[in-house]
């Protein structure tokens, strides 16, 4: 099965502008991102998916000093952005990161890809019955149901988040959990906000800023300096109809 990797990625974040091409030990968050997935095995040609906005050239240049393709689609219908990038790959599935995990881990995509290419259901994720840190999230659904999603999906947050379409209707699609031998979903690892840029940067210092850690290599970061989860620790998500 052809599998291509989008990673949503823009400049006009609401709460950190420009975060993802923020400074990261050296790095931008998004290069981060881009070494980390290039370690999962699974995970097919990796695209950047940016906006047609003039403040997105930026994207696309880091992409090519990447080496990395990129796509430039509509800004707020970020379905639509999907649909069209996996279009242009001719992908039998497409597996759905955000530029704001510069802690994604390889070996959690990989399982997410790995548990979907084995059950074969329409979506698969690890983010639904939430056991993995917030940051590791792997979304991976056929091409039948984005283009269905693409189609029939008309409420505003539904095209932002590309994915509502498919798990608010249960009966219309087969979803599959992917979840962990134990919960860690109290911790943080995703970048919307100066404390989460402090907390990442804090791990990263950790870790010598090379990008390589494992995520478990994190966990045992999180249970011995508890003050780091301190740093974004108050922050919250918005909610999904908040875009």
């Amino acid at each position: 099965m052809k599998i291509a990797t989008i990673v949503q990625a823009r400049m006009g974040s609401t709460r950190l502008p420009g975060k993802v091409l923020l400074d990261l030990g050296g790095r931008t968050v998004l290069a981060r991102v881009v070494n980390r997935l290039r370690r999962a095995t699974l995970v097919g040609e990796i695209i950047i998916a940016t906006t047609k906005n003039p403040a997105d050239d930026a994207i696309v240049e880091e992409c090519r000093r990447l080496s990395v393709e990129s796509f430039r689609g509509e800004e707020l219908d970020v379905l639509d952005r999907y649909y069209r990038a996996s279009a242009r790959t001719g992908a039998e599935a497409v597996v759905r990161i955000t530029s704001d995990c510069p802690m994604i881990e390889p070996e959690v995509t990989d399982l997410v890809i790995a548990t979907f290419l084995d059950q074969r259901p329409d979506y698969a994720s690890n983010a639904r019955r939430r056991t993995y840190p917030r940051g590791l999230d792997t979304e991976i659904m056929t091409a039948a149901a984005l283009a269905r999603c693409w189609n029939e999906a008309k409420l505003d947050y539904q095209r932002v988040h590309v994915t509502p379409y498919i798990y608010e209707n249960p009966a219309e699609f087969r979803i599959v959990p992917v979840t962990g031998e134990r919960n860690y979903s109290q911790y943080r690892w995703t970048l919307d906000t100066p404390e989460d840029l402090a907390f990442l940067r804090a791990v990263y210092q950790h870790f010598g800023n090379d990008d390589g850690f494992h995520w478990r290599d994190a966990i045992k970061l999180m249970e011995e300096q508890p003050a780091i989860v301190e740093l974004n620790r108050h922050i919250t998500m918005k909610a999904l109809h908040e875009g």
